[in-house]
């Protein structure tokens, strides 16, 4: 259809982007039957992941060889696969390396777009995203785009630039030499301390004569924090060589300059540390390390959303929609807002499970069809049936972990309960606010300080099930919105949460305590 304004198409949805994110949104709204199109400006799907990482290894899991056979409980190990029915494409087919190559991604993204005849508009870069009387518009160089919701799909779109004096002279890591013969005999100096400087100083680790790693806050080690996108465990050689005295070393500072010296740069710096303590260190390298950004210039009149304060991402509620900006959405790795630094909303093994929920949140808000749930007796057995029976199965609530959860809302007076599945727990809160008998079930850590993560003393008591530092169900009750009630389950080794003594009656007797009568 043609408008006065120069509108040539509108649809209900338009996604920008077409790396995971964008198809596995696509694939749901098609699935559904829901009036979308999506837009991606290279050629093929997965146009990041022909670029990055650098080294081009991904640091996300593909273990192909399970102890079970069931698709879903397999897709807890299957951290690259993108989800659909029947489970006819996954990533295993594609890799077998634990840690597979980025091109795999690129051949499986393109795969899954053709396999389920998506549709994407390729070759189509946004120039400008406006919004007028309610709606969104996207210009292009032939046509304008209209939508009456805009889901950002895109992606980081520019590398993050600390603001350091001279960091214009450092080589950022979009366009640095891969080559490690390149570094030979070289001091080299990376800024950053994620996965993307690990990944370089690994690669140059044999080859430079010295690699300093420097930001100003300690590095965050995955296994200490659980987030998958900290310092993976792979990269140990990096911090061996530093503690073995290599003279490679991973440097807790400020950078209060960089000055070329022709032959290559001298480095002021503060140390964090050490009261105070100053340094100058010459280089003949310098690597800019510091990851990405959203690229926010396409954002015109009406359609620019509040970022963190950052400014790396945009702000978001717990629905994935912006603060500020009503009916614009955000999807992948940039919706990463509501649990940053925790589950795995950054990365397709989380957020292939936000992707399902938000698609739900859609279709209540723009087809009328009602968030889907399941109606269940509310007595203790059956929901404790019930509630166990999805957290030994679900993939959504393993891998998003202290974010997804199941949520149980119970009617007093018809002494029936609606049973949600896989829904943000901040949602769920403001959702149903004013539930009296409003319940989250979900899987947590123990996130105390332990010493050593490798050497924690525990106590198999289900009265103590709250100390349990591994992965372990916990059931909360919110009354009005405020926290009232909380309940631990017993961490199991092999995950499995079906013990009576450990799981079914703490559970079982805490519901019939606390359930309406």
């Amino acid at each position: 259809m043609t408008h006065p304004s120069g509108v040539t198409e509108h649809h209900r949805y338009l996604i920008i982007g077409a790396g995971p994110a964008g198809l596995q949104l696509s694939y749901y709204l098609q699935q559904t039957g829901c009036d979308y199109v999506t837009v991606e400006r290279a050629d093929a799907p997965g146009e990041f992941f022909r670029r990055f990482p650098r080294h081009r290894g991904l640091i996300s899991l593909n273990k192909v060889h399970t102890v079970s056979a069931d698709p879903e409980i397999r897709l807890r190990w299957d951290w690259n696969s993108l989800l659909h029915e029947p489970f006819d494409l996954p990533f295993a087919d594609y890799s077998r390396q634990y840690y597979p190559n980025a091109d795999d991604m690129v051949r499986y993204l393109a795969d899954f777009a053709a396999h389920h005849r998506l549709a994407i508009h390729y070759g189509v870069a946004v120039d400008k995203v406006t919004k007028q009387d309610g709606t969104f518009l996207a210009h292009t160089a032939d046509r304008v785009y209209s939508a009456d919701c805009l889901i950002m799909a895109t992606g980081w779109g520019r590398p993050h630039i600390p603001d350091v004096p001279g960091i214009q002279h450092a080589v950022g890591y979009e366009s640095m030499s891969t080559d490690p013969a390149d570094y030979a005999g070289q001091r080299v100096l990376i800024l950053g301390k994620g996965n993307s400087a690990f990944e370089t100083a690994s690669a140059i680790l044999g080859h430079a004569s010295m690699v300093h790693l420097a930001s100003p806050r300690p590095m965050r080690l995955a296994w200490n924090t659980k987030h998958p996108g900290d310092v993976r465990g792979h990269h140990g050689a990096v911090m061996d060589s530093y503690q073995f005295k290599t003279l490679h070393s991973v440097l807790d500072c400020v950078i209060d300059e960089i000055v070329p010296t022709g032959e290559g740069y001298r480095v002021h710096l503060t140390y964090t540390h050490a009261d105070g303590e100053t340094a100058v260190m010459d280089y003949e390298s310098v690597l800019r390390c510091t990851g990405f950004a959203m690229d926010t210039s396409v954002f015109g009149a009406g359609a620019r959303p509040q970022l963190v304060p950052s400014g790396r991402m945009p702000a978001t509620a717990p629905d994935w929609q912006s603060v500020d900006v009503d009916g614009l959405y955000f999807a992948g790795t940039i919706a990463q807002d509501r649990d940053f630094k925790k589950a795995s909303s950054a990365f397709v093994d989380g957020f292939r499970y936000n992707l399902r929920t938000l698609t739900a949140l859609l279709r209540e808000r723009y087809e009328d069809v009602p968030l889907p749930f399941d109606t269940v007796p509310a007595d203790a057995e059956t929901l404790t049936g019930a509630l166990l029976d999805r957290v030994n199965w679900s993939s959504a609530l393993w891998t998003q972990f202290e974010f997804l959860v199941d949520a149980v809302v119970v009617d007093p007076g018809t002494g029936q309960a609606r049973h949600y599945h896989d829904l943000p727990e901040d949602l769920v809160v403001t959702r149903f606010a004013d539930e009296e008998y409003c319940y989250t079930f979900g899987l947590r850590w123990g996130r105390e300080p332990y010493p050593d993560v490798f050497a924690i003393e525990r106590h198999p008591q289900p009265d103590r099930a709250a100390e349990s530092a591994f992965i372990h169900p916990v059931l909360r009750r919110y009354r009005h919105g405020e926290l009232v009630d909380e309940l631990h389950l017993l961490e199991d080794l092999l995950a499995e949460w079906r013990r009576p003594d450990r799981h079914v009656l703490p559970l079982q007797d805490h519901l019939a305590k606390d359930l309406p009568r």
